[in-house]
């Protein structure tokens, strides 16, 4: 299956970011723009991954649709975030975005906390800066799957 996708949204925790930017919004102008698949980004932001879980069901293994959408047109969501890793290594300051993608919400709950025992302060924004080097991010996250 071929899907017309758009893979790096923010909510409307994440900074500079329209307070209007929700999962329902996002949907209406997908099915205008004929998005079929959107992020739900930001799911390390307490607040909307609260609302996500409560405002998507799952539709197929990894992606999630709106509860009791009656379009005709079913938009798809993944779960995913964004994070950004400063950090110095050697004598250079590394600035580095990265995209995160989960395929579940029980692996992005472990995920967060993980982050969370790490010292991250996640409430601040929905792209959190965290002191952690991509690797170690990675490592991070491939822990959440084994």
């Amino acid at each position: 299956m071929h899907y017309v996708t758009d893979l790096h949204l923010h909510s409307k925790y994440s900074r500079a970011v329209s307070p209007q930017m929700t999962l329902s919004v996002m949907a209406n102008y997908a099915r205008q723009k004929g998005i079929d698949l959107l992020t739900a980004a930001d799911f390390t932001h307490p607040v909307w991954f609260k609302e996500i879980q409560s405002q998507l069901e799952e539709a197929e293994e990894g992606m999630y649709q709106l509860k009791d959408d009656n379009h005709k047109k079913l938009v798809r969501f993944m779960l995913s975030t964004e994070i950004s890793s400063i950090y110095k290594q050697g004598e250079k300051l590394r600035r580095i975005h990265n995209l995160i993608f989960v395929p579940s919400f029980a692996t992005a709950e472990k995920f967060t906390k993980a982050l969370v025992a790490r010292g991250c302060n996640l409430n601040a924004d929905g792209r959190p800066i965290v002191g952690i080097t991509s690797e170690a991010l990675l490592e991070l996250l491939l822990s959440t799957y084994y």
